[in-house]
């Protein structure tokens, strides 16, 4: 029993640790920290690219990596976790000079191309997918759904 408790207890200290390094983004997305300049967005809820670069352009902002009017790309496509075991993520990047190709800019908003590019201000327009405004709970409660 004692053993029991030890390893209840370890294991939750070890799962305090991981999770004082990740941030919530506005959407509830996980972004975990990788360098200086990447970091990885968990894939949760079954998001698509938009919660994907809300949860991107939210951490670099927030957490000071870059401004509003910087560009953040995408360095390793939608596809297994390369910081947690068992979740699909995006790794994105402040420095286009760590991207393995060239930097693109695309009409579609996806998460499956190397160098894909956003301006910060432009992706963070996607978090608004996630915001309740004041006239959003009058009309609900009108009953008008």
């Amino acid at each position: 029993m004692r053993l029991a408790l030890t390893a209840v207890a370890f294991a939750t200290v070890l799962a305090g640790a991981g999770a004082a390094q990740t941030f919530t983004a506005e959407n509830q997305l996980k972004v975990v920290p990788l360098n200086g300049s990447d970091f990885e967005v968990i894939e949760a809820r079954g998001e698509g690219p938009r919660g994907m670069w809300c949860a991107a352009a939210d951490y670099a902002v927030s957490q000071g990596r870059t401004g509003p009017g910087q560009r953040i790309y995408v360095k390793t496509p939608r596809g297994p976790s390369v910081s947690v075991a068992g979740r699909k993520g995006v790794v994105f990047t402040t420095d286009e000079s760590r991207l393995s190709q060239p930097p693109s800019r695309s009409l579609s908003v996806g998460t499956r191309t190397v160098g894909e590019g956003l301006p910060v201000v432009h992706a963070f327009q996607f978090c608004r997918d996630y915001q309740i405004e004041l006239g959003d709970i009058l009309f609900l409660r009108k009953g008008n759904l």
